[in-house]
């Protein structure tokens, strides 16, 4: 073994694609089935070459016809084939056909797994670059039910052969994950990475569910996505489940309410409201065919430069509670929000926002890395005929109330102000609530912190009982004073 010297760094050794499958082919316990459709056999390939498959593999399938994979799992609703209803059918059939043919007399130690994929690779065009969804359902115990793994990835890379070989690594990676790091979700997710760079894939989702992820936070595993750089958003609903941004946003009028949400205030839903009215009023917004988001960054998620998981869960925990769709992602920006959104929908789109907010969105200094500078984000933030929906501002000093009207911006974007302002791209939100604009986050946090009271009456119906009864924000219940 060799030495180690003064001043020498740990360097972590990730096993290659061969050894993490060899690993799992010489277990003898571990066996199942792999079944994958639209990116050729690779992540069985992997293991047929790592050697000594034949204790691993029961079978290895792929049913390329449509009309042949809805012989064997069914018909979909949507006649879709790339969706996690499809998966989740794939993973259930193959693992009631394991234990329906194999004795459990006969292999009482067998860990049995069903791992499937279903993705689209690039198109010939060359327009989509195709996407997929992968999952394992495995047990870590004979007696024990299974336990379930599933994510979305979007590949990157431009061709199909490399994108192939990606899921494959990917695969290896995810039954290693499931298998050797089971009780770290955390480096599990941070494992799919192995081999592999960002450059070749995106995930945007991930869901944990079974006995050994009884008590994993969805929540928390998406923001292991963002703090990992492999996405740029994630979503989840108001069942704390993680969401597919795609799915959430296809062909849908978006609006946004951008916040820290620590914690939501009267304020807050005021704004969600009164703009949410004025988005239904715009022509061609139909309210069924609406998404609205609350939408956290990660800058606003950081505090004092770290980000606190248990901050995130609480704020988290109230959005969720008011039945909201959250989104976490690492745009500073909004045009590059915007951007992202006008990937899944051609429909309308609103952005509510106060008065802070919108002074920083004509500060030239968040444009400097652009080439075209504020007029190249300006263009593409209002690229799709998007309104910003203005929430005022109350100067205590000359109380007197900030909007559109009387908002001062730099001198040197007047003139910029004006042009959006004439042309119908900035409303006021006029039908505002006066009695509650002096309330802010900061000041809610702090008096919950400190022990202090009135804090309660600042904040939406229900929201002070949640913190109270799950403790959030630091909030300790007073001491009984004898």
């Amino acid at each position: 073994m060799a030495i180690s010297l003064k001043g020498d760094q740990e360097i972590s050794s990730v096993p290659t694609t061969k050894s993490k499958a060899l690993r799992i082919n010489l277990n003898r316990d571990i066996y199942g089935t792999f079944s994958e459709i639209g990116a050729g056999q690779e992540t069985a390939r992997n293991f047929f070459r790592s050697g000594a498959a034949s204790g691993t593999i029961a079978k290895a399938m792929s049913a390329y016809d449509k009309d042949f994979s809805d012989a064997i799992y069914g018909v979909e609703d949507d006649r879709r084939y790339v969706t996690q209803p499809r998966l989740k059918k794939m993973l259930g059939h193959e693992i009631h056909l394991i234990e329906d043919r194999l004795s459990r007399e006969k292999h009482p130690d067998k860990l049995f797994f069903s791992y499937a994929n279903t993705v689209t690779t690039i198109d010939f065009a060359k327009q989509f670059k195709g996407h997929g969804w992968v999952g394992i359902r495995f047990q870590l115990d004979p007696l024990e039910g299974y336990n379930e793994i599933i994510l979305h990835l979007r590949f990157k890379e431009t061709d199909a052969r490399l994108q192939q070989e990606t899921l494959g690594v990917l695969g290896v990676n995810l039954l290693y994950g499931a298998f050797y790091l089971n009780d770290n979700p955390k480096e599990l997710v941070k494992s799919f990475y192995d081999n592999l760079s960002n450059d070749q894939l995106e995930i945007d989702m991930i869901n944990f569910s079974g006995p050994r992820f009884m008590y994993v936070d969805n929540r928390l595993m998406s923001l292991q996505l963002l703090k990992n750089g492999m996405t740029n958003a994630v979503m989840f609903g108001p069942d704390g489940n993680n969401l597919l941004p795609a799915q959430v946003l296809y062909k849908k009028n978006i609006l946004a309410l951008r916040g820290s949400f620590r914690p939501v205030t009267k304020v807050n839903m005021d704004m969600y409201e009164k703009s949410k009215k004025l988005f239904f009023e715009e022509n061609k917004v139909d309210e069924s065919k609406t998404q609205i988001i609350f939408e956290i960054t990660l800058s606003n998620l950081a505090s004092k430069g770290k980000i606190n998981e248990r901050d995130f869960l609480d704020r988290a925990e109230l959005l969720c509670s008011l039945g909201q769709n959250v989104m976490i992602t690492s745009f500073q920006q909004y045009f590059k929000l915007v951007e992202y959104f006008s990937e899944f929908t051609k429909e309308r789109m609103g952005l509510t926002m106060g008065v802070q907010n919108l002074i920083q969105i004509f500060d030239e200094k968040y444009y400097r890395n652009l080439s075209g500078g504020i007029l190249e984000a300006f263009g593409k933030l209002f690229y799709r005929d998007l309104k910003v929906y203005m929430y005022p501002y109350h100067d205590q000093a000359t109380d007197t109330y900030i909007d559109s009207e009387n908002l001062k911006v730099h001198p040197r974007m007047k003139e910029l102000y004006k042009f959006f302002k004439h042309n119908g791209k900035l409303k006021n939100i006029d039908d505002f609530d006066k009695d509650i604009l002096d309330i802010f986050s900061r000041t809610v946090l702090k008096m919950i912190m400190n022990g202090e009271e009135g804090w309660e009456e600042m904040l939406p119906e229900g929201i002070a009982e949640t913190i109270k009864q799950k403790r959030l924000f630091g909030y300790s219940r007073p001491r009984i004073k004898k």
